[in-house]
């Protein structure tokens, strides 16, 4: 017993010691500075443990229909290039500085199933540039783009060019809003980035004094000091800022119908 104490506390001094740096500053986190190996393995396998974990329960639809994966790979053409690159193109220069890098998803697709490229798709990863896009694509949309990545491993350089100059453009229609949902208007608030500019009751690191603070947003009488505080307006406002306000500061961020209704659900629960 007095060994097994001795090293529980030799273990928690040691990461009291660790602790101490990280909030000193000591470890770099410049983008130019590489992982420490145990860091880098760390943080792989535990959100690789992490997504085959939240993705055993996600059943695949059929994925090997050309149309479909010629709808992914528009998509993808769009959206994930910039980042991930395709056969014979290189992701943006941005993107190569980034740290980790973006994933090449040939590899990905090679070791990972389509389930957990989508759950990966749709979620995102804390702590990368990978974005979840949930709140971009619809559910159909991301399948599609799992089924063109489960195909890079074969296509070729002079494949994936003539098929991206051919795809068609990826204008896809709004999902359908349901009923309002205040649960989900709280993570769209954090994936529209608000907390970049506000103030926000109960969003983690929604603490930017740039715009005005949105507590007790259920008992003010007007938005932008133009239009009465209602629901409706507050969807009008979140989804056209500008076309309400040109003189606004608030950006027209491209919020669908429904993750507006869910983020005024939200808001109206601040009180």
């Amino acid at each position: 017993m007095k060994k097994v104490a001795l090293t529980l506390a030799a273990v928690a001094f040691a990461g009291a010691v660790v602790l101490a740096a990280l909030i000193g500053g000591a470890y770099d986190i410049s983008a130019t500075d590489q992982h420490l190996p145990p860091t880098y393995w760390a943080i792989d396998t535990a959100s690789r443990q992490a997504v085959k974990l939240r993705a055993r329960s996600i059943t695949a639809p059929p994925l090997t229909g050309a149309a479909r994966i010629e709808r992914g790979l528009a998509l993808y053409r769009d959206h994930c290039v910039r980042c991930h690159g395709a056969p014979g193109v290189a992701p943006e220069p941005f993107s190569l500085g980034m740290s980790p890098a973006a994933a090449n998803l040939a590899h990905a697709a090679r070791s990972w199933t389509p389930a957990e490229i989508y759950w990966t798709v749709r979620y995102g990863f804390k702590m990368t540039g990978m974005p979840a896009w949930e709140f971009r694509f619809t559910d159909e949309e991301i399948w599609d783009v799992v089924a063109f990545v489960t195909t890079l491993p074969v296509v070729s350089p002079l494949d994936y060019r003539r098929r991206a100059q051919a795809a068609a453009d990826s204008r896809r229609a709004e999902p359908v809003a349901g009923p309002a949902d205040p649960k989900r208007g709280k993570v769209a608030i954090q994936q529209y980035a608000c907390g970049t500019c506000h103030v926000i009751p109960g969003i983690t690191g929604a603490d930017k004094a740039v715009g005005p603070p949105l507590d007790g947003m259920a008992r003010r009488g007007t938005l932008a000091g133009i239009l009465e505080n209602t629901p409706e307006n507050m969807v009008r406002w979140l989804r056209r800022p500008q076309e309400v306000s040109p003189e606004s500061a608030m950006p027209d961020l491209g919020v669908t119908e429904r993750d507006a209704r869910d983020i005024a659900a939200y808001l109206f629960t601040l009180r």
